[in-house]
C-alpha cells in the first residue's frame, strides 16, 4: 500500500433546516491545519446556497434517506480520506482531522476512524454515542464494532472496496453495517476517544413512529445482509426480545415495530457476500459477536 497522504474529502449532508449549525461545521472543517480538505455540502431534498469559497454542492432533489445523500458527495471531492459530517456536528480543535490522519497512519490496518462526541453545553454524553458495550469512560480507545456516524472518517480505497453507505437502510444502523463489512474486508475499525467533536445531546421529547419502523427494519436488514446460517438467527432474536421489553409500556411503539419488522424481511437486497465465519470469531474474540 502507498502510504495514505493527508488529503480528506468532507461530505456534509444536510437538509437545510438547520442554517446557524451547518454554517458552523463548515467553517470547523475549513479551519482545519496540517492537511487538505475538499468539501463538499449534500442537500438532501434541499438546494443548498451561501455557501463558502471553494466549497461544493450536490442537490438531491428528494430526501433519499442518510446512507444515499452521503455517498451523493463521494465522487464530488478527491482525497485518500472521505470525512462524513452531519451538519449539527462541529470539530472543536482545528487539528482534529490532522489527529485522526496520524491515527491511520499509525495504525495501517485501521480503516474508519470514530472520534468522541460531547455536548458543547457540558450535558452527559449518551451511551448509544459510544461505540462499545462498556461506556462508564467515554475517554478510553478501543476497537469498535457499532457506529455513531456523526463523524465519520474511513479510508477511500476500502469505503468503495466494501460497497459504500448501504442506500436501503435509508435511517438508522447503517453504520453498523459498513464497521462489520470492513471488518469483513481483513481491517480494523478505531473509536477515538481522545479526538474530541461536539454535538448536542438533546432527547426528543417523543420518537416518531418512524423510529421505531426503522429500527425494527433495519435490524432485519443487518442480519439478511451479513450475518451467516445461525448467528443471524440469534441475533434478531436476541433484538426481538430486547425490543419487545423495552417498549413493552408504549403500545403504540411497539406496533410501528412489528410493522417495521415485517417490512425488513420483505425490503429486496442487491446481491450481497455474508460475513466470514472468520470475522464471526474475531467479534467474538473482542467480545462482541454478532448477536447483541
Amino acid at each position: 500500500m502507498n502510504e495514505l497522504s493527508p488529503t480528506f474529502g468532507c461530505i456534509v449532508l444536510t437538509q437545510g433546516n438547520r442554517p446557524a449549525q451547518l454554517k458552523a461545521a463548515i467553517s470547523s472543517i475549513l479551519g482545519q491545519v496540517g492537511v487538505t480538505t475538499d468539501v463538499v455540502v449534500v442537500g438532501n431534498g434541499w438546494q443548498p446556497k451561501s455557501l463558502p469559497e471553494g466549497v461544493k454542492s450536490v442537490f438531491i432533489n428528494e430526501n433519499l434517506g442518510i446512507p444515499a445523500g452521503r455517498n451523493a458527495g463521494v465522487n464530488s471531492v478527491t482525497g485518500d480520506f472521505l470525512f462524513f459530517l452531519d451538519d449539527d456536528v462541529v470539530l472543536e480543535d482545528i487539528d482534529t482531522l490532522e489527529k485522526i490522519y496520524k491515527k491511520f497512519i499509525a495504525k495501517p490496518k485501521v480503516a474508519l476512524i470514530q472520534p468522541q462526541p460531547k455536548d458543547p453545553n457540558g450535558l452527559p454524553t449518551p451511551r448509544r454515542w459510544i461505540p462499545r458495550l462498556n461506556t462508564k469512560n467515554p475517554d478510553r480507545s478501543s476497537h469498535m464494532f457499532s457506529l455513531w456516524e456523526g463523524a465519520t472518517t474511513v479510508r477511500r480505497d476500502v469505503f468503495q472496496k466494501v460497497g459504500l453507505w448501504p442506500y436501503e437502510f435509508f435511517y438508522g444502523h447503517e453504520g453498523i453495517d459498513l464497521v462489520w463489512r470492513i471488518w469483513d474486508a481483513g481491517f480494523k475499525c478505531w473509536y477515538a476517544g481522545d479526538v474530541i467533536v461536539t454535538h448536542p445531546a438533546v432527547e426528543p421529547e417523543t420518537r416518531h413512529k418512524i423510529y421505531y419502523q426503522y429500527q425494527a427494519r433495519n435490524r432485519v436488514l443487518l442480519a439478511r445482509r451479513n450475518l451467516p446460517g445461525f448467528v443471524s438467527f440469534w441475533y434478531l432474536l436476541n433484538w426481538k426480545i430486547i425490543s419487545i421489553i423495552r417498549l413493552r409500556g408504549n403500545k403504540e411503539a411497539l406496533s410501528e415495530f412489528k410493522l417495521g419488522w415485517e417490512d425488513g424481511k420483505l425490503v429486496e437486497l442487491l446481491a450481497h457476500k455474508k460475513m466470514s465465519w472468520l470475522t464471526v470469531a474475531k467479534m467474538t474474540f473482542f467480545l462482541r459477536p454478532p448477536i447483541i
